[in-house]
């Protein structure tokens, strides 16, 4: 046995004018599985890409921002948390 497991084929429609785009685009199947890891490595671990929270999600977070906080990074503007009690330390 090679150990090789078998790959799945997954369709989906896509609108006329992303069909054009994706004509320009010498290997579609690969063009496309890059962008899929790509767009799930940067998922929400919280909401996992809805964008929502489940009302026991927001229960969760709201304990959680009690000791923490949102803030913009100075260097790259970025939106990070912060440990309200890791605030002062270097």
């Amino acid at each position: 046995m090679t150990g090789k497991k078998k790959q799945e084929t997954i369709t989906f429609k896509v609108d006329e004018n992303l069909s054009e785009l994706l004509k320009g685009v010498t290997n579609r199947s690969e063009f496309i599985r890059a962008a899929l890891l790509s767009a799930l490595n940067n998922v929400c671990p919280l909401c996992m890409g809805t964008g929502l929270l489940h009302p026991e999600q927001r229960t969760h977070w709201e304990q959680f921002m009690q000791n923490h906080t949102l803030q913009r990074c100075d260097r790259c503007d970025a939106v990070h948390l912060v440990c309200r009690a890791e605030k002062g330390k270097p």
